[in-house]
């Protein structure tokens, strides 16, 4: 086979390939009981009581693409008793899970923040599991008037 007979061949495969893509994707979005399906499979079938989390987002955002996020957690932070991980989660982003930190008794406080992206109005859910095995949680609302993660239309 000549090389240019090659490279049209390969070209179209190609294009074909890339096309069958495009037509194929499909808005993605995750749902309540995705979320709570996501948190089991971190967690499993342990127990997660409301408390001793504070979730802090802002509860009407103009716009989903950096939603500012502060989860603290009441913990002494000493070697016997500290925060291990911490779990964000949302019920309508095409991913429910949407990070993990993992912290210990060197972190000196059971605080983080960070920045994430919303596809539409929904709630978080922020869930932290303790030194002891514990899991504790706290969820908030957020209005999302511009949304983000928008995958049809693009």
């Amino acid at each position: 086979m000549e090389r240019r007979a090659f490279l049209k061949i390969a070209g179209g495969v190609a294009a074909g390939l890339g096309l069958t893509g495009i037509v194929s994707v499909k808005p993605a979005r995750a749902t309540p009981a995705e979320m709570q399906e996501a948190i089991r499979a971190v967690v499993g079938a342990a127990r997660i009581t409301p408390g001793k989390v504070k979730l802090e987002l802002p509860p009407l955002i103009e716009n989903g693409n950096a939603v500012p996020l502060t989860v603290t957690v009441d913990s002494p932070m000493t070697e016997a008793e500290h925060v291990r991980v911490v779990h964000v989660f949302t019920e309508k982003n095409p991913q429910p899970y949407v990070v993990s930190f993992h912290l210990g008794p060197r972190a000196g406080r059971a605080r983080v923040s960070t920045r994430m992206r919303l596809a539409d109005s929904q709630n978080v859910v922020a869930v932290c599991q303790l030194s002891d095995g514990s899991l504790w949680s706290d969820s908030a609302a957020v209005v999302v008037t511009l949304a983000a993660c928008l995958e049809d239309g693009i």
